[in-house]
């Protein structure tokens, strides 16, 4: 998926990925009971293969942590024993919340819920510093959240559920050659509670038309 991207971005260049989507430096325990030393490198192909595709907003929850641990952990590894994690309930954001934080809702290190301001809210628990990160107004084409509430709604041909995509990843595109630092906004949050909710029938909105015909 990634070579897909370096066609598109790159055609008259050699392609390095790693300077148009983010990379994230992590540390977890060595084994099951073990010491914090295990250093990794997490990339999007990783995230593609736990999300199981490639998509914008797999890239807008990528590059959205990318910017919220640069004020969690400023030039240093992102320790994934230490972070706990609200996410909005998108299929795509809240796999990259899981993926990049290591939270969990059985160990209540994570959770989901609709109703709080931008994508993300992430805290180190260590020093209880919390953020918030959201995208900013205007960066994503209001024509994709149109046509994918009426993919929600399964009313869709298969011709539009084809230009829908293209529109996603156009605009995917666009994501991986703006600077980041513009789309999306990040604010620290002073004395935030963690108080998980427990709601788990949101719909998973990226599986509902996998059924649909081809486009003919």
């Amino acid at each position: 998926m990634k070579t897909f991207w370096c066609v598109i971005l790159l055609a008259f260049a050699s392609c390095n990925t790693s300077d148009k989507f983010p990379e994230f430096e992590t540390i977890d325990t060595d084994f099951s009971k073990g010491r914090l030393t295990h250093k990794q490198k997490i990339t999007i192909d990783d995230l593609e293969k736990f999300h199981g595709h490639l998509c914008d907003g797999l890239v807008v929850g990528a590059f959205a942590m990318k910017e919220a641990m640069k004020e969690l952990y400023p030039n240093q590894l992102i320790d994934r024993t230490n972070l706990r994690i609200v996410s909005k309930p998108s299929p795509c954001l809240t796999d990259v919340a899981i993926y990049l934080t290591g939270g969990r809702y059985q160990f209540n290190t994570f959770y989901v819920d609709a109703e709080f301001e931008g994508l993300y809210i992430i805290q180190r628990i260590d020093n209880l510093k919390t953020v918030s990160v959201s995208l900013n107004n205007g960066v994503k084409p209001t024509a994709i959240d149109s046509l994918g509430n009426i993919a929600i709604q399964q009313k869709l041909s298969p011709c539009d559920i084809d230009h829908l995509q293209k529109l996603e990843d156009d605009f995917t595109q666009n994501l991986i050659q703006s600077d980041p630092t513009k789309l999306f906004t990040v604010k620290e949050i002073q004395h935030f509670e963690w108080q998980p909710k427990t709601k788990n029938d949101y719909l998973k909105t990226d599986i509902i038309n996998k059924n649909l015909p081809d486009c003919k």
